[in-house]
């Protein structure tokens, strides 16, 4: 019971391999939709992305984006990369489609930077194919 309250990581590789695999796989869902041509069309539509020479490639790559950094967060594949993919893409959906009202309306992208530069940060944790092939280059 002491571990528990005190100031020292418990679980800590394992405990962030969970969030990361959550967190890929919510992104991963989130790119997902790049298959579903009426929903990408609708994005094309919004506001910020009319000014665009060419609003369909922006938003195909925004989701492309988010598809590609979702599954190698989940997999734990060049983690910090996907990582930082991540941060910069829902940081354009914060402040430029969002308006940047990140601490009430919108705090959804928002919480996908912060969870992004935890990993940027930190890295994969456990679970990961960075982590197995670490292992394989030291052996």
């Amino acid at each position: 019971m002491n571990k528990f309250f005190s100031p020292y990581p418990v679980a800590l590789m394992g405990g962030l391999a969970i969030i990361r695999i959550l967190v890929g796989l919510l992104m991963t869902y989130h790119g997902w939709e790049i298959f579903d041509a009426a929903i990408m069309k609708e994005y094309t539509t919004w506001d910020a992305f009319k000014k665009f020479p060419s609003p369909t490639l922006f938003v195909y790559i925004g989701k492309a984006t988010e598809l590609m950094a979702g599954m190698m967060l989940t997999v734990g594949l060049f983690t910090r990369i996907a990582a930082l993919a991540l941060v910069f893409t829902m940081i354009y959906i914060t402040f430029f489609i969002g308006n940047g009202r990140f601490w009430y309306e919108d705090q959804h992208p928002f919480l996908f930077v912060l969870l992004g530069m935890v990993f940027a940060f930190s890295g994969p944790g456990k679970w990961s194919v960075d982590q197995w092939r670490l292992a394989r280059e030291q052996t």
